[in-house]
């Protein structure tokens, strides 16, 4: 681009055909209106700029670019790169102050590839920014952002911008939640009020995400052989026969190799993807598979009712993603779910209590 700072007593020797076309690169204040850096002269702005300057209204220089060849002004990029950025349930908003906002069409879980957005974000001088990756968000809610430092700038770097974008696949997308089924089983002694607790926690977690809680099935543990047979029947009631593709599961740890579940598990050829999570509350959580249903496990059942971990991993199986050992290993980044992280959860779970207290 050739860029000029002007005087007004310059600016007011030209004519409205020598502006037009021209993007300010600051702001000009005039009597009643101020005209925004970035605008793209047109022949009524040139016509206010050149009355101002020739009624010694203007009390700045006016810095004006023009294009040449191959540029692209800043929104036209923006939108070409929203255009390969975004994915499912994204829409892109008009730019605005030279940002053009992603914004989720649905309520779901934010999906970002971080390594190719960063790729992206190393071509200077392109800025696609957004939430945190596996972040619950809301319909309407601003997932990310797009934007370009110059006002004007060659259209090849754009391009490059979009090509890599395409070729990696939508950089950004908000999965939808699905309308499940998940049933439960408890290894603990639950009755009465404590079992009340449970149901009503795990029930209102998925309804909250449109989901529907089916019911408990209660495994005793005084005799092992006796629970893992139990076990053993609940899961192959809930997986084959009924086809949850989520189960929830209390009150076995993560740390007890002994626990009948994880026998009953693998006799049925399921097996644990992943014994823990690095983030804190839940580190105790883990994860398991039996055929195509994910197995969510807490070590007690009453954690169903707080916030923790599995906050941040219902979500993303409820959208149906195949959660494994990788993805739970992503979460060591953020892993530190204090009160000041719970924008990332869903917001049911904003204002429960922690296993901490």
């Amino acid at each position: 681009m050739r860029a000029r700072r002007i005087p007004a007593p310059d600016l007011g020797q030209l004519t409205a055909a020598d502006l037009v076309g021209a993007v300010l690169l600051a702001p000009v204040r005039l009597a009643h209106t101020q005209i925004r850096k970035g605008t793209s002269v047109d022949a009524e702005t040139a016509d206010q700029l050149l009355t101002a300057a020739r009624a010694g209204e203007l009390l700045t220089d006016v810095r004006l670019a023009w294009p040449e060849p191959g540029d692209l002004h800043e929104d036209t990029a923006a939108q070409q790169l929203a255009l390969a950025v975004a994915g499912i349930g994204i829409e892109p908003r008009a730019p605005r102050q030279s940002r053009l906002d992603l914004v989720a069409r649905w309520d779901g879980v934010l999906h970002v590839r971080v390594d190719a957005l960063s790729r992206l974000n190393r071509i200077d001088p392109l800025e696609v920014f957004t939430l945190y990756h596996g972040q619950a968000v809301a319909t309407g809610q601003v997932v990310g952002s797009i934007k370009v430092a110059p006002h004007l700038l060659p259209a090849a770097v754009v391009h490059q911008g979009v090509r890599l974008a395409k070729e990696e696949g939508p950089l950004v997308e908000v999965r939808p939640y699905l309308p499940l089924e998940v049933g439960a089983i408890a290894l603990e002694a639950l009755s009465g009020e404590a079992l009340q607790r449970f149901e009503a926690g795990a029930r209102m977690k998925l309804e909250a995400l449109g989901s529907r809680f089916t019911g408990t099935t209660i495994v005793a543990v005084t005799n092992a052989a006796r629970a893992e047979a139990d076990v053993r029947s609940a899961l192959v009631s809930m997986t084959q026969q009924r086809g949850l593709r989520i189960v929830l599961v209390g009150g076995v740890s993560a740390g007890d190799p002994l626990s009948p579940f994880y026998a009953a598990l693998e006799s049925l050829g399921g097996k644990v993807l992943r014994h823990g999570v690095p983030a804190h509350p839940g580190s105790m959580i883990w994860l398991g598979e039996l055929d195509q249903t994910r197995v969510l496990g807490l070590p007690q059942c009453g954690m169903f009712t707080l916030a923790t971990a599995a906050d941040l991993i219902l979500p993303r199986l409820l959208t149906g993603e195949a959660l494994g050992a990788a993805e739970l290993a992503d979460l060591a980044h953020g892993g530190i779910l204090g009160v000041e992280m719970r924008f990332r959860f869903p917001a049911y779970a904003r204002s429960l209590e922690s296993p901490d207290g």
